[in-house]
């Protein structure tokens, strides 16, 4: 049993209201609630969330990056044409590591 007067009251049908409307009945500390959202009026509850992507990440990571990897590819493909570069710098690390 709990001490008394130092509980607050509980009301076991206090009323959750949402735009006016009583949307359901919960056990709380307080008669009534007043909510704006529940999952009866929210999007993602609902199925009517809508994913808005003003500039669309992807292809903003792609614009970012797209370039990286164009120089990355037509480096590699400079090099593989190029056989002397590859033994040029090999060369020049042996001397290096003398």
């Amino acid at each position: 049993m709990p001490k008394p007067d130092i509980h607050p009251k509980w009301y076991p049908e206090a009323k959750v209201y949402c735009n006016g409307e009583i949307i359901m009945t919960v056990g709380s500390t307080k008669p009534e609630l007043h909510v704006d959202v529940w999952s009866g009026n929210h999007p993602y509850y609902t199925g009517t969330q809508k994913i808005i992507d003003t500039e669309g990440r992807v292809e903003r990571f792609m614009r970012k990056y797209s370039n990286v990897a164009v120089n990355k590819s037509q480096t590699a493909a400079k090099t593989e044409s190029n056989p002397a570069k590859k033994t040029e710098s090999k060369k020049s690390d042996k001397k290096k590591k003398k």
